[in-house]
Parts: C-alpha cells; sequence; structure tokens
C-alpha cells in the first residue's frame, strides 16, 4: 500500500520545484507566455498539493476549499499553457466560463455541506475533463510529434484515473475500489508531474530550436531563403539530379535600376520592392522550385526537373509577373522589372560554375537592355 498522505507531499514539491527551476530558465530563454502560465499552473498545482497534505495535520477545514478552488485554477492555467503554446487564439471563450463555472460550484456545494470526499470527487471531475481537454489539443494534431504524442497520452491516461477515482467516491462501495482508484489516480499524477515537466520544457526548446534555425537561414526582409541555405539547398539538389539523370535549372535574377529606385525614393522603398519581388515570385513559382536571396537586389532560383525551355518559359513568366507588379509605397508608387539569366546545368557541373555562367547570363541580359530572358553560354569543356 502506497503511504498516499507522504505522498502527497512528494508531488507538491516536486511541482514546486519544476515551477521554481522553470522560472530560472525563463531567466535567460526567449520569452514564451505559454512556458510562464505553464510555471504559475505547475506552482498552482503543488500549492494545492502542499494545502492537502497539510490539512489533516493543522486542523483547517478551510483548507480542502481553498485546495479544491487551487486545483481548478491551476488545471485551467495549464490548459491555458498549451492553448496559447500551439497558437488556439480563443482559448479564452472556452476556458475561462468553465474554470469560473466550476469554482462557483465547488464553493455551493461547500456552502450545503458536502463532506470533503464529495468536495474531492467533485474538484477531481473538473482535473480530469481539463486533462482529457489537454490531451484532445496534443494528439488531436495531424502532424503531432512523437513529444507530443507522449504527453498526450499520459495527459488521456491520467484523466482516466482521476475520473475512475472520482466515480468510484461519488458511488461509494461499487465495482472498483475507491483505495485502488486512488492510488492509480497518484501514480498517474506523479507521472504526469515527471512526463509533462520535462516534456512541455523540451516542447519549448524545440519551438525555440526551430526558430533560430528559421532565423538563421532565412533573409528577415524577404522571407525567403538566404544565401547559405539556398547554395545548400541548390547543392542538394543537384547532387539528386545527377543521381536521378534529370535536368536541373538555375536563375540568376536582378532588380533594374535597383541604386536609382533607392536614390530616388529612399532605401524604405528599396526594401518594399525586396518585399513585392519576393511575394510575386511565390505566386508564379511551382512548389517544388527555390528562390533565395543572394544579397542587395541579387536573387536565385532553381527548378528540379526543368529543361532549358521550361526555364525560359518560368523565367519569361517571372519576369512579366514582376513588370506587371505595382509597389505601394507612403510615396508614389511604381513598376519595376528584372533581368534574368537561365542555364541547366550539365552533367558533373558545379554548383559554382553552373551558377557563374548564369551571372554572365544575367549580365548579358543586362548589356541588352535589361527586363529580359538570356540563356547562359554552354559549359566549356577541359582540354
Amino acid at each position: 500500500m502506497i503511504d498516499l498522505h507522504s505522498f502527497l507531499l512528494a508531488l507538491g514539491m516536486g511541482n514546486v520545484g519544476f515551477a521554481i527551476l522553470m522560472a530560472g530558465y525563463m531567466r535567460g530563454a526567449t520569452p514564451s507566455a505559454g512556458l510562464r502560465l505553464w510555471m504559475w499552473a505547475r506552482l498552482g498545482i503543488g500549492v494545492s498539493q502542499l494545502a492537502g497534505w497539510a490539512r489533516p495535520l493543522l486542523g483547517l477545514p478551510l483548507l480542502g476549499s481553498l485546495e479544491g478552488i487551487g486545483w481548478i485554477l491551476a488545471v485551467a492555467l495549464e490548459m491555458a499553457a498549451y492553448c496559447v503554446f500551439f497558437g488556439f487564439t480563443r482559448w479564452g471563450r472556452i476556458v475561462s466560463p468553465v474554470t469560473g463555472l466550476s469554482c462557483a460550484i465547488v464553493i455551493a456545494a461547500g456552502a450545503a455541506g458536502a463532506t470533503h470526499a464529495q468536495l474531492s470527487a467533485l474538484v477531481a471531475s473538473v482535473v480530469a475533463l481539463f486533462a482529457a481537454a489537454m490531451a484532445w489539443v496534443l494528439l488531436r494534431r495531424r502532424h503531432a510529434s512523437l513529444l507530443q504524442r507522449i504527453i498526450g497520452v499520459n495527459d488521456a491516461l491520467f484523466a482516466l484515473a482521476v475520473a475512475a477515482w472520482a466515480s468510484s467516491t461519488l458511488q461509494g462501495d461499487g465495482a472498483l475500489d475507491r483505495n485502488v482508484a486512488q492510488q492509480a489516480a497518484y501514480l498517474t499524477g506523479y507521472l504526469l508531474m515527471i512526463v509533462n515537466g520535462f516534456g512541455f520544457l523540451l516542447l519549448c526548446k524545440q519551438k525555440d530550436d526551430s526558430r533560430m534555425a528559421h532565423l538563421a537561414t532565412t533573409d528577415c526582409l524577404t522571407g525567403l531563403p538566404n544565401r547559405h541555405a539556398f547554395l545548400e539547398r541548390a547543392e542538394g539538389a543537384r547532387q539528386a539530379a545527377q543521381r536521378q539523370r534529370q535536368p536541373l535549372a538555375l536563375m540568376m535574377i536582378d532588380i533594374d535600376h535597383f541604386k536609382q529606385i533607392n536614390d530616388r525614393w529612399g532605401h524604405a522603398s528599396g526594401d518594399d520592392a525586396l518585399v513585392v519581388f519576393a511575394r510575386t515570385a511565390r505566386q508564379v513559382m511551382r512548389e517544388h522550385e527555390t528562390i533565395g536571396r543572394l544579397g542587395g537586389e541579387e536573387f536565385a532560383m532553381m527548378l528540379p526537373a526543368t529543361g532549358l525551355e521550361a526555364a525560359v518559359q518560368a523565367a519569361n513568366r517571372l519576369r512579366l509577373a514582376v513588370r506587371a507588379a505595382t509597389v505601394i509605397t507612403s510615396g508614389p508608387s511604381y513598376t519595376m522589372t528584372v533581368s534574368i539569366g537561365v542555364v541547366v546545368l550539365d552533367p558533373n557541373e558545379d554548383l559554382g560554375d553552373a551558377l557563374a555562367r548564369a551571372d554572365h547570363a544575367l549580365y548579358a541580359a543586362k548589356r541588352e537592355g535589361r527586363d529580359r530572358v538570356e540563356i547562359g553560354d554552354p559549359l566549356r569543356r577541359r582540354a
């Protein structure tokens, strides 16, 4: 048999410890509203469990009501933490009324003379409801990670165990022994503290790592892959094209007279032009194609499984779309054009050589009057 009273003390100290640990972690981490809510939820659960442990020792019946209200508020905060983390903007419309109604019912039941066991069962029912909702939030996502599924299953097990405990308490003597159900609830609560404690922290860390990786590989102005990320992807596409014996086309793209745009309307207007170009390019390119900003007003695009004729057609489609786009600024609106150099990689050609050929074609397009597409010269064979 488990000494449930001592076990409750261990749970309370563990949850308070987790809250303190999270407070220390957040001092040097990226600000996270979800993690902050989760910290307060763990603290609330821990304090409620410590109140439940102290109630029989101090002989204060009031602690029983405070314990129940604390549990409801804490699990509501934990539910809110998951909703904030996963971007559910309207969670307050459901969580807040349910929390308020649950607290009112517990207070009314206590005022009506309900026993501590009955109040505990009522609070356990609310906790089970919130735990089941958290499991649904985690498991409903089609592309949920393994970590999310582990936490979600853990929440579901806890919800079932607590619901069984509440049911056995309210029904009295029945098929399910109350002590067995209570022990199962406490054990799943301990598992919940460990798995969800570290699990939510790991979820936040994964999100931070993903954000940092995105910042490291994405041009902050246009949202396109930056030079390093584009060249890395292009090299992977080159190797895949060689293995699969498929063509790979490359474009070098430059916004015409970009310096004049900056000089005439200001650098902010030049930034607007870059953003409009990036948006236009996304609209006309196919899903498997990639465009990146190499620097300044220069961009590159790769087109897997695309021959020279199709690549030239795609380049002209992009050129015409850019010419038709309007850059709207605080000053006068204007249009812009681009020059494009196109090549198709030769078998075993290095990426750098192919980009150099596309770059030469780009400058040929500029020499010929801009707003045009030029094809790069064939690769010169070494003797």
